[in-house]
């Protein structure tokens, strides 16, 4: 089986490719994702390619000049596209660096912003998260037991990102709050299963899909049954835009809603195509 390891360069990432080639016996791609958010971030694709080469294994990258100004969404969107692009081209299953700590700020992060099940759409089943029952801590012993070396980003420092700030409350609660909130976690991920498999079961397997049934929903649920049926591929204003779209366009036209995501209509129907 093959795997394809997303590594940015920092400790989280590091350590998982580490363990994996010390303890795995399958085949494995590294691949690193430059948001060009930062000026510096392209000594850390030089970095990880260097990891990848130490040992011996596949390394595939990709450059985006998405700004300083880009959104966390916009950024977590473009991220996934390149992985699971490559995770396609490769026939390898994706494997994440997240960790216990990670996931608690996630779920930190959907009270705040009030966006519950909604907020885990990161957290896809088909991601293979080994290090979610580790905590940072446990990994930072791991680095530092096997002498590990990797690249701080600039950016976790910043208090202009949400989870940053998230970050430095979490760091302060107790065990037994911490427990808490990962119980929560796992009850939302379970939500989120079950509401997915109702929307696939209303909206039905794809690739084509009723305009009529999308023009009779009210807009928020149009907006979450296409979420699922795109893969979480797709903002939430371009997932608005689109649905506006399968409203409106004429037949026989067509809608890029995105990078890798085209629309194409009938009198009747849409049909989703990801084209990257």
């Amino acid at each position: 089986m093959r795997y394809l390891v997303a590594v940015s360069g920092g400790i989280d990432s590091v350590v998982l490719l580490d363990m994996l080639v010390r303890h795995g016996k399958h085949e494995l791609v590294v691949a690193h994702f430059d948001h060009g958010i930062r000026d510096d971030s392209a000594q850390d694709a030089i970095f990880v390619a260097g990891l990848a080469k130490e040992y011996g294994l596949e390394f595939e990258s990709k450059r985006e000049e998405l700004g300083a100004k880009a959104s966390e969404e916009l950024a977590r969107t473009r991220r996934y596209q390149f992985l699971r692009d490559v995770s396609k081209k490769h026939g390898a299953r994706l494997v994440t660096a997240h960790h216990a700590d990670d996931a608690i700020e996630t779920v930190a992060i959907n009270i705040v912003r009030g966006t519950g099940w909604r907020g885990l759409a990161v957290l896809d089943s088909d991601i293979i998260r080994p290090l979610l029952g580790i905590s940072k801590q446990e990994i930072a012993t791991y680095a530092k037991k096997h002498n590990l070396k990797w690249h701080e980003d600039s950016t976790n420092a910043s208090d202009a990102y949400l989870r940053n700030r998230i970050r430095r409350k979490t760091n302060d609660l107790t065990d037994d709050s911490k427990r808490q909130l990962l119980g929560l976690r796992a009850h939302q991920v379970a939500l989120k299963k079950q509401i997915d498999d109702e929307v696939r079961t209303l909206v039905g397997g794809g690739p084509v899909y009723s305009r009529y049934f999308f023009t009779h929903l009210d807009s928020k649920t149009s907006i979450e049954c296409l979420r699922c049926i795109t893969y979480a591929r797709l903002t939430r204003p371009q997932l608005a835009q689109a649905v506006l779209a399968i409203k409106t366009a004429r037949p026989k036209a067509t809608y890029q809603a995105g990078d890798g995501v085209q629309f194409s209509f009938t009198s009747r129907n849409f049909m989703i195509e990801l084209i990257k």
